[in-house]
């Protein structure tokens, strides 16, 4: 599939996001894996690329775009939409600008097309880790780092600004001061989660959501096989000559978010590009709606019981 026949949201900001995106949260895949995908990714047609400081991925993802700007794969950086976030060590005011031009150096870019706030919890600057002890935790001033955010988007280092892991009860404090409002929440997501209320809520906001773990983030150490095995999809994508992954991915899609999927098979790519020539039916959708559900990812630290607000 080329780049131009992929669908795209449009940001509050009025700037235009793919629906589908490649993830590079690997905790397992090399930084020549990565790179490798990534340039495959962009011979497919993907333009959407997800990294983050926590996830070591952001050279790899430059570098890819370097050779992919060498070999004429794309002809400016501009036709690529680059998402990257602020880890929880750095979730404090003055250390935003320094994050993200961090983040901007380890990509070799001028900008960023979006950047977020990974999670809603802060802790003592230092070491990067996916997880952190109840001693690490410090006081969020969500205020004061969304004004930095603000600060970098004035900059023109980050075309957009967002969240991450936000309930609805976080988005409402947010909106509470923003002056700028987040253009996109990205939230775990799935038919085992599918996060009807916040849906809602931000679309009646303005806010778009961006689906991690569209196919139950299989592989990670908090993921799981609800997704992949369950027996409903199975049965929808046996019916429709598809595979699960393709069934969930275009659930998703049907439910107006984008999302990002990682995987770095290149048949699988081809494959999850393949949703946006056929539909899923009223009664699929009253299927979907029945699944149970369970969110998966709890975040990086299990000392804040109150992570999601009591929502679901």
């Amino acid at each position: 599939m080329s780049a131009a026949n992929i669908p795209h949201l449009v940001l509050s900001d009025n700037r235009s996001l793919p629906v589908i995106g490649l993830g590079t949260a690997s905790e397992s895949e090399g930084k020549d894996s990565t790179k490798e995908a990534v340039i495959e990714a962009i011979k497919l047609g993907y333009r959407h690329f997800d990294t983050a400081s926590v996830y070591g991925s952001e050279a790899s993802l430059g570098e890819a775009i370097a050779e992919a700007l060498q070999l004429g794969l794309i002809k400016s950086r501009d036709e690529l939409f680059i998402t990257s976030k602020l880890w929880c060590t750095d979730n404090h005011p003055h250390h935003v600008l320094p994050a993200l031009k961090q983040s901007l150096r380890s990509l070799n870019l001028e900008y960023l097309d979006l950047y977020l706030i990974h999670w809603p919890i802060s802790s003592k600057p230092g070491k990067l880790g996916f997880t952190f002890d109840e001693s690490d935790l410090m006081p969020f001033d969500l205020k004061g780092v969304w004004k930095a955010l603000e600060e970098c988007q004035k900059l023109g280092l980050a075309k957009s600004i967002g969240v991450s892991n936000f309930t609805i009860k976080k988005l409402q404090n947010l909106l509470s001061f923003a002056t700028v409002p987040p253009t996109l929440n990205q939230v775990e997501m799935n038919p085992s989660w599918q996060q009807k209320n916040l849906r809602e809520y931000c679309k009646a906001k303005g806010i778009i959501i961006t689906a991690y773990s569209p196919l139950g983030a299989k592989g990670a150490s908090w993921g799981t096989n609800e997704v992949m095995d369950n027996e409903v999809l199975r049965e929808i994508a046996q019916a429709h000559g598809k595979s699960v992954a393709q069934v969930s991915l275009r659930w998703a899609y049907e439910q107006g978010v984008s999302f990002v999927v990682k995987s770095y098979n290149k048949e699988r790519m081809k494959q999850n590009l393949e949703i946006f020539d056929w539909s899923l039916t009223e009664s699929d959708h009253q299927k979907i709606s029945q699944i149970k559900q369970h969110r998966m990812n709890n975040g990086p630290t299990t000392s804040l019981g109150d992570l999601w607000d009591g929502e679901n």
